[in-house]
């Protein structure tokens, strides 16, 4: 069929020509003038990992670099059992927690863009997130025509149906999306919080899925629960995933390492959708992942590599005048200077230093910016230098 024969009204209508622009790209201006600065860039702007991949993972990588054949949708047994006793050991999960609960996913970001789609989820549902976010929670909604819903998830947690924007919403809600420790602010909901929100979701046929990748990077918190602790959910599984990603806490942003876990039933049905769809996680990295999994030694030291960079970028942030918000956990450090974000962006871009606008996470950002922790030791403590003399 012709454009002269497509019947009216029947023209191809742009998914990419509904979504708002990307945000990163608004910050081209202000990093022009920040690498122009004499003593170079520093960017804080992107979360992206800078230190080496752990010395085990890539022996690992390595030796099953020889692989002709198609990987599993649902990984490998030794993979699988690994995420179990990962989950088990490190976030708090039951022994109801079983390998037929865990999949394998091509980085995290994926599995939250398309988890409405995966769950059948389109037009007259909403899919709710945090008020304060990282983006891509909103586009998942939008690829799929449900209503992206930002509400404030500690004041859900203690009030329930009374902090969503309108008391309609609750009929409309079939997803909600947890962030703990969030992106961008560090906050962190506490078991008690957790729960309440869990059980909230539960009586409404809400599904809950928590986003929990930077929960083995806690500053000034005792632990980060996960919803696969029994605390949280009861003992039971049912109406909950977990989504977590090893691209922070083992520096494998580069290898899309990550799972989600929970529901077996809601697991199956992601399983069902992702073989018809092909997407799976390669063979070399599935052996890889396992390796890193097992690795609590290369986590812990990477732990301490940002708790230093952190301890010197905290401190000349204060310096600069900046006021430190949340920031509990997490490669970030959620900050406000009492100013419109993308003026704060463009003086310290005036510094050399690039900083994420915290409008990019929602409107309750738009004082705030995101300093990430994510550059090397020298050029943390060349912000830290900078910073001081603002």
């Amino acid at each position: 069929m012709t454009e002269e024969t497509r019947p009216a009204g029947a023209a191809r209508r742009s998914l990419a020509g509904r979504l708002p622009a990307f945000p990163w790209d608004a910050l081209t201006g202000a990093k022009q003038r920040a690498a122009a600065h004499p003593e170079g860039l520093v960017d804080l702007s992107v979360g992206t990992p800078v230190d080496p991949t752990p010395a085990s993972v890539q022996a690992a990588l390595a030796a099953a670099a020889d692989s002709p054949g198609y990987p599993q949708t649902i990984g490998t047994p030794a993979l699988r059992a690994a995420l179990v006793d990962f989950l088990r050991r490190r976030r708090g999960a039951g022994e109801d927690l079983t390998a037929d609960a865990v999949l394998p996913t091509v980085g995290s970001k994926e599995l939250v863009a398309h988890l409405p789609f995966q769950l059948g989820l389109g037009a007259g549902d909403a899919v709710a997130f945090p008020h304060i976010a990282y983006p891509t929670y909103d586009m998942g909604a939008r690829f799929v025509g449900a209503e992206p819903l930002p509400v404030d998830v500690a004041a859900l947690a203690a009030h329930g149906d009374a902090a969503l924007p309108d008391a309609a919403a609750v009929d409309r809600i079939r997803l909600l999306w947890l962030n703990s420790p969030s992106n961008p602010t560090g906050e962190v909901l506490s078991a008690a919080q957790l729960a309440a929100v869990v059980a909230w979701a539960r009586e409404r046929g809400i599904i809950v899925a928590s986003d929990e990748c930077y929960a083995l990077l806690p500053w000034t918190v005792d632990e980060v629960p996960s919803v696969l602790d029994p605390r949280v959910n009861g003992g039971s599984l049912d109406g909950l995933l977990c989504v977590y990603s090893l691209s922070k806490q083992s520096n494998l942003a580069g290898y899309r390492a990550a799972f989600v876990a929970g529901d077996p039933a809601l697991v199956g049905e992601l399983v069902a959708v992702r073989k018809q769809a092909g997407m799976m996680l390669p063979g070399p990295m599935q052996i890889a992942m396992t390796a890193a999994l097992g690795d609590d030694a290369a986590a812990a030291a990477q732990h301490e590599v940002y708790r230093a960079r952190r301890a010197l970028l905290a401190p000349a942030v204060e310096a600069a005048g900046g006021r430190i918000h949340g920031s509990q956990a997490g490669l970030y450090l959620w900050t406000t200077f009492g100013e419109e974000s993308m003026a704060s962006v463009e003086r310290l871009a005036s510094a050399g230093v690039l900083v994420a606008p915290g409008m990019f996470y929602g409107e309750g950002g738009g004082t705030f910016v995101r300093i990430a922790l994510t550059a090397t030791d020298e050029r943390i403590a060349a912000a830290a230098q900078r910073l001081a003399r603002l």
